[in-house]
């Protein structure tokens, strides 16, 4: 049978690490893409 689960004891270090490599990933793809764009609006124009 299942264990009774006590609120709080979960570790979540793995998820911790997960989404702070999403975090990082999704900060830099939206500093690509914005520089992308600049780019185009300057040679572009």
């Amino acid at each position: 049978m299942m264990e009774d689960h006590v609120h709080g004891t979960m570790d979540t270090s793995t998820q911790e690490k997960t989404f702070e490599g999403f975090v990082k990933f999704s900060a830099r793809a939206v500093i690509a893409f914005l520089v992308v764009l600049l780019l185009l609006a300057m040679f572009n124009a």
